[in-house]
């Protein structure tokens, strides 16, 4: 079973005695909330540390639970309540239900409610309230703890107990720490009372919570405006700093203010371009204050080039240990493995130097300002895609939509890159040339906004006009999974006229994988809703049975994997059992193989019948791939939180794409033989193309 917790447990160093049990030194105690699967020893905990007595309950699913009076008292034990899938009310792992269910129950870990954000000094901080402890002993010591302690008494929740059992409680408890540590709730974690706290910590975060850094605490001086200011709005009282025309050396801890203008910043003979992320289209108060980084050369013509991309409230490490951002700038030597931490603090970067041996030098550049040439970029991309698409970005007339149809058809029918199946029709493996600079797209789930933001991006439209790059949407991008819009069919009809049209524009870089809900089917629906059966009914509105059949057919011609000589993609998964290069181009022929690539999951503990390490590493050796080799699924979404997952399941080279997300949305480019993820923030573009003139 994998585990979301493996390899991200750092020990909390800074830790303080509170009767003999060690506790994050930022930790107040009345914050404490212990919780973990029976038989962890939660009881026993509390009652050594003195807490309030008798064990408490929590349903996560309902709205408001932070407020339950059942919180009220702490430190206390509580158990949880997660919601399953065909359950509308929450279970414990011990209910009766849960237990003697046929199948593991499927754990919607996005029902699960959030408590909200503030920094309001007038208004409670509800997620900084409670920091939860998850007690998570090994399942082999639970189950031998409940085997005694059943021997001694009545326990109710260890009659017919299995180790298996054990091990899917303590799965379930592990999976819900990270969904809430994700959430950007205060989440740590202890296998025992006798061994030190840990918190939660993913590769290259530099994002110490409060209470586990002593030197995060907020000591004020409150004979000083800066002290007063600290305590009351938790200011920063860190120097200013002004960046100029002219080169400076930042050698101590300072503040540079979000002025809306561009700086670029020097190591030895590095240089990286700072500047404000500005979205089209969003009222000045909903800007979020973000930054990228990118190199001198933004949307050159020669390559498209990575960036990144630092939120408000975020941490980055700029060093060769932040893997990342190697990969996105190729640090030379002169770059230390830690030599610089930048922290944006509502727009406004905190820098703070690790390394003296190569300065840090940084100056307003002189070129043209880059926001302007972005803005050029993005203005002819944007005239350049209403010019392809021929008209505002609206549902085209049945007429014209059933004449691009056939003409992508027919290109299909001889699409580049994809040999015959043995039928002497396009098979299902698609082979981009390895020159090509390959993006890939996750699940658009007719979110028209998030692909005119990709397409409008990174001069994306002029490399594929140059032949230098290849979009790979690796299926779904039909039928909304915002509950509101489900039964909505006309922004799914729209996104598809989109990729009918960039196939026509660019038949050899620009490439659709087929995704499971690619179909007609009445078993294709999402919360009910049977959106299979939707959409045919309201195309069969438009546009009649000749568009009808013609898009059955369209579906009926897609590759279903994607392959080069450094990588592999397809919409879900990869197949379990080992397969040739033959099968693969024949792959219609193999039902049950394409019902896992297209549906599959990746296996979790709510979702044991799942892929696994072991089936990517035998579908790399299947394709005579490296062993590393990138490996990109759509489909399965971790969290709500994101949009892209490297190394999911703890699987390395294995990446999950989403780009339907509507903060905006994300995909991967490949730059030297790894994956990239690029996010862009959400912009209301189908209006602003209508509205030009």
């Amino acid at each position: 079973m994998i585990d979301p917790l493996r390899n991200k447990l750092v020990p909390i160093t800074d830790l303080q005695d509170i009767r003999g049990v060690k506790l994050p030194v930022g930790l107040n105690f009345i914050q404490l909330v212990v919780t973990g699967p029976p038989g962890a020893g939660k009881t026993y905990y509390i009652n050594h540390v003195h807490g309030w007595p008798n064990e408490g309950y929590v349903d996560l699913t309902r709205k408001g639970w932070w407020k339950d009076q059942t919180l009220t008292y702490r430190p206390r034990e509580v158990h949880l309540g997660f919601p399953f899938k065909g359950f509308s009310e929450a279970l414990t792992v011990f209910d009766k239900e849960w237990l003697e269910a046929e199948e593991p129950l499927y754990l919607e870990l996005e029902r699960i409610q959030i408590p909200p954000a503030s920094n309001n000094l007038f208004q409670t901080n509800w997620r900084n309230r409670y920091i939860f402890e998850f007690l998570l002993p090994n399942p082999e010591t639970i189950f031998k703890h409940r085997m005694e302690r059943h021997k001694e008494g009545y326990f109710p929740v260890d009659k017919n107990l299995t180790l298996e059992m054990v091990i899917r409680q303590s799965a379930i408890y592990r999976e819900v720490a990270f969904y809430m540590h994700q959430a950007k709730m205060q989440v740590y974690v202890r296998e025992a009372l006798d061994k030190p706290p840990m918190r939660i910590a993913e590769k290259d975060d530099v994002n110490i919570p409060e209470w586990a850094n002593t030197n995060a605490e907020c000591r004020p001086d409150l004979t000083t405006l800066s002290g007063w200011k600290c305590l009351i709005f938790r200011d920063d009282p860190i120097e200013w700093f002004t960046v100029t025309d002219k080169l400076q050396v930042l050698q101590n801890e300072c503040r540079i203010p979000h002025d809306g203008k561009t700086f670029e910043m020097i190591i030895g003979e590095q240089k990286f371009v700072f500047h404000p992320e500005i979205p089209l289209g969003i009222k000045k108060k909903n800007i979020q204050k973000n930054w990228l980084i990118a190199t001198s050369k933004v949307c050159a013509d020669d390559s498209i080039h990575g960036f990144a991309r630092i939120k408000v409230g975020e941490t980055v490490l700029i060093g060769r240990d932040n893997r990342q951002y190697d990969d996105i700038f190729q640090f030379s030597k002169c770059v230390a493995k830690r030599h610089l931490t930048v922290t944006n603090i509502k727009g406004d970067l905190k820098i703070i130097p690790l390394d003296v041996k190569n300065p840090i030098q940084v100056v307003r550049s002189e070129e043209q300002d880059i926001r302007e040439r972005i803005g050029t970029n993005r203005y002819n991309s944007i005239c350049g895609m209403r010019q392809i698409y021929g008209r505002t970005i609206s549902m085209l007339s049945p007429e014209e939509a059933l004449s691009t149809l056939k003409e992508v058809n027919e290109i299909i029918l001889n699409e580049p890159y994809r040999e015959k199946n043995d039928a002497g029709a396009p098979g299902a493996l698609l082979e981009p040339p390895e020159g090509l600079t390959l993006l890939l797209v996750g699940d658009l789930h007719a979110q028209v906004d998030n692909l005119l933001k990709i397409l409008t991006e990174n001069c994306l439209l002029a490399h594929l006009a140059a032949n230098s790059a290849c979009v790979v949407i690796l299926g779904d991008a039909v039928h909304s999974d915002i509950p509101k819009e489900m039964e909505d069919m006309d922004s799914s009809i729209l996104t598809l006229d989109l990729i009918l049209k960039m196939k026509c524009q660019f038949p050899e870089n620009f490439f659709y994988l087929l995704g499971n809900h690619d179909s007609f089917d009445t078993m294709i629906s999402k919360n009910g809703v049977s959106q299979g059966v939707l959409m045919r009914k309201r195309l069969l509105e438009l546009r009649g049975e000749e568009y009808v059949a013609e898009m059955r057919k369209f579906y009926e011609l897609l590759p279903m994997i994607m392959k080069t000589d450094s990588c592999v993609a397809c919409h879900a998964a990869p197949p379990r059992k080992s397969i040739t290069r033959e099968k693969l181009v024949n792959l219609r022929n193999y039902p049950e193989i394409c019902n896992e690539i297209l549906t599959n999951r990746l296996k979790r503990s709510h979702y044991p019948a799942g892929y696994d390490k072991r089936d990517v590493k035998q579908f790399r050796k299947s394709l005579q791939l490296p062993k590393r080799a990138p490996f990109v699924v759509g489909h399965t979404p971790l969290d709500p939180f994101n949009s892209f997952w490297k190394n999911a399941g703890n699987i390395k080279g294995h990446h999950i794409i989403y780009s339907g997300h509507q903060d905006g949305p994300s995909l991967f480019i490949q730059i030297k033989k790894r994956m990239i993820p690029l996010s862009y923030p959400a912009e209301p573009l189908v209006k602003i193309i209508n509205e030009m003139r």
